[in-house]
């Protein structure tokens, strides 16, 4: 069962040939026998698991049901769900239990989804490396003295182990792209405002975006399917229609034409993943898709603007905790100002204390011009770069990251070393645009991704060039062993 797609288990399901149960029981299992070694859960919930997975069994003897109804997911814990805890791995949330489900949660729910549990995340999703977390490191499950990546590593890893058939993440600046990568699986980040943020707990507003992560394109498209659409009660939620992402997986690539960035194939690109992109080229050219050079020149400066705006936005967002009205709170404060100090102190890790501070900082009077404006003019320059290249190509393709998963530890003592993991995606966040990833030739063992790009609202179309790819591949289908 576990190396089945989703549209497979769905048809197993609907025959009979094993019941939601049995799938929800063996996963389960699976999660409680390896997860000590990677971490990648902060809460499981079988309990709920096992009810709901019966609920589906009763559904599906009636038969018409969603392609999803009994389908074992989990949920990255940014995603409020009501009755379980949702701490954002952070100690600041430890103890908040969320009284509603998000969006996203209710939206899978109503599918027939069944979820396993949380997985583990950098705290409020602040890392490229998921060793953030107040709850311990996630490991790679290819090498467990390696990073899944982050923030959604915890998601990354349970998906690559086959713990879940899929699961949720978010993506700030790279987030769900860069775990993917670095776990050997597909991760998509929708256009900005395709999926609600309603119930995600935010990091840096205008850049945040839900997603998924699974093992192929096809099961990503399913998931798309019903997490894309407009939201009321998101202010941010784009009101466009969603098409059928499954409808076009199979469109021919003939007269798809794909824009490869100088800037994205030069210095700090590893030679050995330089050469697995170029493999993965070729054979989109055997696709029938055409290939031409394009310039995005302002790429280079996207993380200095994204370290601007990511942690202004992030200082604003978390002044909500406060230790007054949900949260960690200190004990026996002497005043409020004490309240608030100690209590953000004890519950905030250390790179979270640092983008507050750089936040402020760049938001403080005499210095908002200097730095926060001027990245947000930086920002409009790097948008019109991919509007001009999408003039004369359909798509942009790239690595995911410059390197494979580097080793647990070896960049923590040096902030600007890990942002730069992010060195390629974070454009696409400060643009707002769709992005995928999708594994293609390893290096020495170790898991390659491989980076395409639409414009907005085109998710169908790298969906649909990522199951080509994964028709004539294998990639995608390998599994750790654990």
């Amino acid at each position: 069962m576990l190396d089945l797609t989703i549209a497979e288990l769905s048809a197993g399901l609907r025959q009979r040939h094993f019941s939601s149960r049995e799938l929800t029981q063996t996963l389960l299992d699976r999660i409680a026998r390896y997860d000590a070694q990677l971490n990648s859960f902060i809460t499981v919930t079988p309990e709920l698991a096992l009810a709901q997975a019966d609920a589906a069994d009763a559904l599906l003897t009636q038969g018409d049901c969603h392609l999803l109804t009994g389908i074992p997911i989990a949920h990255k814990d940014i995603f409020c769900t009501a009755g379980i805890r949702t701490s954002c791995g952070s100690k600041m949330l430890d103890n908040f239990i969320a009284p509603y489900d998000a969006t996203v949660v209710s939206q899978l729910a109503a599918a027939g989804v069944v979820l396993l549990g949380k997985t583990n995340m950098d705290e409020f999703a602040m890392g490229s490396s998921n060793e953030n977390s107040y709850y311990g490191a996630v490991k790679n499950p290819w090498d467990k003295t390696r990073v899944p990546g982050g923030s959604s590593g915890g998601s990354a890893a349970a998906v690559a182990a086959q713990f879940c058939i899929a699961a949720t993440g978010t993506d700030t600046g790279g987030s769900i792209r860069q775990p993917a990568a670095f776990c050997g699986i597909t991760g998509i980040k929708p256009t900005y405002g395709r999926c609600s943020r309603w119930g995600m707990i935010a990091f840096a507003s205008s850049l945040d975006q839900a997603g998924v992560l699974s093992r192929s394109a096809a099961d990503a498209a399913v998931l798309l399917n019903t997490m894309a659409g407009f939201d009321a009660r998101d202010s941010t939620s784009a009101n466009v229609a969603v098409p059928d992402y499954s409808a076009t997986l199979n469109n021919d690539l003939h007269g798809v034409t794909i824009g490869l960035p100088r800037e994205y194939f030069g210095a700090g690109l590893d030679n050995h993943i330089a050469v697995s992109i170029q493999q993965a080229i070729k054979l989109y050219e055997s696709l029938g898709a055409r290939v031409r050079d394009i310039s995005l020149p302002n790429s280079a400066l996207s993380v200095p603007a994204y370290y601007v705006i990511a942690p202004a936005e992030c200082s604003s967002n978390l002044a909500r905790y406060d230790g007054v009205r949900f949260g960690h709170r200190c004990t026996a404060p002497r005043d409020l100002n004490d309240l608030y100090c100690r209590s953000r102190a004890e519950a905030f890790g250390a790179e979270v204390k640092r983008r507050i501070m750089i936040g402020t900082y760049v938001l403080s009077a005499g210095y908002y011009d200097a730095y926060y404006l001027k990245a947000q003019q930086i920002r409009r320059l790097i948008r019109d770069d991919f509007q001009r290249a999408f003039e004369d190509v359909d798509v942009i393709l790239g690595p995911t990251a410059p390197t494979t998963a580097f080793l647990l530890g070896d960049q923590c003592d040096d902030p600007v070393a890990m942002y730069l993991n992010d060195i390629y995606t974070i454009s696409t966040n400060l643009a707002g645009l769709p992005g995928l990833s999708l594994p293609v030739a390893p290096v020495n063992g170790l898991p390659v991704g491989l980076q395409l790009v639409a414009n907005d609202f085109q998710e169908a179309r790298l969906l649909n060039l990522a199951h080509r790819l994964q028709q004539i591949t294998d990639w995608h289908r390998a599994a750790p062993l654990i």
